[in-house]
């Protein structure tokens, strides 16, 4: 493929990105640089009891193999578990790695395990207040997996929201081994996105009742693999495509199927390969601030989680890579959008590949230089690899070109026919602070709004006074107190059906948070993560009942419309939080919530060279 000279706006981003990174990435390459093991396995600087406690419980056959020096020997870090529906397809891919590894010259071993929660169990519940900081017990669980000092290489297995953040940080945290991401692929489709929003809407009404409800749900979240809708699991991997961490296109093969084994299969034996050859870079040299930035041209073209307005910057900064808000407002404003996929469309995830999925992306955003391709890959140097998708021919993987047109320009276009000239984030800033919206999915006359505040400190608040119904007017929802240091900043989605059965009924409504929505942002203008958060006395903690608020999602002005001298004189008004503290685990999390930084800066509990 021949490279098309780079936009000039995304070289100059990209070469700010640089100057700015330049002090912490040279301090994470040292780091790491001073962490490998130069010309031997890293086990051989163990002593011969450690060693022992390594081999222990290994069959003979790879006992013999693991005493070789020049045998590498593979880390799986597992997010397994049979409750979360697209983890559960992980349960056989430990035996699959073992048994291809030991065909390529390698051994392979389980090093740990991490949680793997799911947001669409435990939303409006106190468990999603443990959410976030989920992303935090991964990486560090990783980190604890990798600690052996038993490993050349690792295979990080993980999907959802908050785990392949976490399983990155932690990988990164030994970026002096390379390292393979294997993904599970989403379940087939269920019924349609648009007939499943509809119940959720009768339901709030009333119209219908809870029977009714679950079978929707369960029509929709019916089977093993990644829910697929287009939201933060999704977007994770196809961030994870972007910076060539997968294997080319691996992203949304079903669970349970012959590709997908032998896709697993082959992340294993190519490692294994690699590392004995040396052709692989470790993971913290390969990534690069090119690849994380094709990470955030990603998210814009394809429309994107805003969860990873913090994710991506808290995986970038582990690695030295300084990312900001101005970055994505700045680059959206250049990407244009590709796919409409629910919630920004009627399509799912499984209709986006069959129409030429990330493959078709990746080639036109090339074509159009928005995309860096001097890049290093888990397969070599550029993302031009990630044009092709797999196909097993005769029980062998080949990968060929993605289709030159689109299966359905309803779903995916290309560079000169998009469904926006931008990719819909935007930053909102103001008097109120500094914010993320996601606006591909509102409708154009829904995306300004002057009205007066409604000031909630509990999302339970909002859903009590829609149903007393005090909420049938212009407004602006304010609800506030929900970010990382107040409460673990849950996602705030029970709060969509209510506001946006009021806009239905001709209100301007609009939502102003330091909490989250995440990758199912819907309708509902929604200026979200607040920052400073009102715990950390962030404006937003200022705001009254009454307060006439200028929200406009098209020019990213959000402000109080008080005078100034009056707004400064106004003190933040400070809530009892203890509630939060206790049940469902959350007393265990109080350091998290003490430490953490802004959303802006990646809301991450580890402090110090991260903060």
């Amino acid at each position: 493929m021949t490279d098309t000279p780079l936009h000039p706006t995304l070289a100059k981003i990209t070469q700010r990105i640089i100057d700015r990174s330049r002090n912490s990435r040279q301090r994470y390459l040292d780091r790491i640089r001073a962490a490998k093991q130069q010309g031997k396995v890293e086990r051989s600087r163990l002593g011969c009891s450690n060693l022992a406690h390594g081999y222990a419980a290994m069959p003979k056959t790879v006992k013999i193999e693991m005493l070789r020096e020049n045998v590498p020997n593979l880390g799986i870090i597992t997010a397994y578990n049979d409750m979360v529906s697209a983890h559960q397809p992980f349960k056989d891919f430990p035996d699959w790695i073992k048994d291809e590894a030991l065909k390529h010259g390698a051994t392979a071993q389980v090093a740990g395990g991490t949680p793997a929660m799911c947001d669409g169990i435990t939303q409006g519940y106190a468990g999603m207040e443990l959410s976030l900081f989920s992303r935090d017990v991964i990486a560090m669980s990783t980190a604890i997996g990798l600690s052996h000092q038993m490993f050349d290489g690792g295979l990080f297995m993980g999907v959802c929201d908050k785990i392949v953040p976490g399983l990155m940080i932690g990988a990164l945290s030994f970026g002096h081994l390379p390292a393979v991401f294997v993904p599970a692929g989403p379940m087939s489709s269920g019924i349609g996105n648009k007939e499943k929003a509809r119940t959720r809407q009768l339901f709030a009404e009333g119209k219908v009742g809870r029977e009714a409800l679950l079978e929707s749900e369960m029509g929709s979240y019916h089977s093993p693999g990644t829910c697929t809708f287009y939201g933060t699991a999704n977007s994770n991997q196809m961030m994870m495509e972007m910076m060539g961490v997968h294997l080319p296109a691996a992203a949304f093969v079903h669970p349970y199927t012959e590709l997908r084994e032998a896709l697993t299969r082959h992340a294993a034996a190519h490692l294994a390969q690699n590392i004995r050859s040396g052709n692989i870079k470790p993971l913290g040299e390969m990534l690069t601030e090119k690849s994380f930035i094709n990470a955030l041209i990603g998210l814009m073209a394809t429309g994107g989680s805003t969860n990873h307005t913090m994710h991506l910057i808290a995986m970038a900064r582990t690695a030295g890579v300084i990312l900001n808000w101005d970055d994505f407002d700045e680059i959206s404003a250049i990407v244009p959008l590709l796919i409409r996929v629910y919630p920004n469309g009627k399509a799912d995830i499984n209709h986006f590949t069959a129409a030429g999925g990330l493959p078709f992306v990746i080639r036109e955003l090339l074509k159009a230089g928005l995309l860096h391709n001097d890049v290093d890959t888990v397969v070599g140097r550029g993302i031009h690899h990630y044009t092709q998708e797999p196909f097993l021919i005769d029980g062998k993987l080949e990968w060929r070109d993605a289709p030159d047109t689109s299966g359905d320009d309803e779903i995916l276009r290309t560079i000169d026919r998009p469904f926006s000239p931008d990719g819909g984030l935007r930053l909102m800033k103001g008097n109120i602070g500094r914010s993320v919206i996601k606006v591909s999915a509102v409708r154009e006359g829904c995306r300004i709004i002057e009205a007066p505040a409604i000031v909630f400190n509990d999302q339970r608040e909002v859903l009590e006074a829609f149903d007393r119904g005090e909420l049938e007017r212009d407004f602006v929802c304010v609800v506030r107190y929900q970010g990382p240091r107040a409460n673990g900043m849950p996602e705030l989605h029970k709060l969509t059906p209510p506001l946006g059965i009021l806009q239905d009924r001709g209100f301007k409504v609009a939502l102003l948070t330091d909490g989250r929505m995440s990758g199912a942002s819907g309708k509902v203008p929604a200026a979200i993560h607040m920052t400073p958060e009102a715990s950390m006395g962030g404006n937003i903690a200022k705001i009254r009942t009454g307060d006439i608020i200028r929200f406009d999602s098209v020019s990213g002005e959000l402000n109080v419309l008080l005078d100034e001298a009056q707004w400064s004189a106004r003190t933040p008004e400070s809530i009892d939080l203890t509630a939060n503290g206790a049940g469902c685990g959350r007393e265990l999390f109080a350091n998290f919530r003490s430490l953490t930084s802004e959303a802006e800066t990646g809301a991450m509990s580890f402090g110090g060279e991260f903060a």
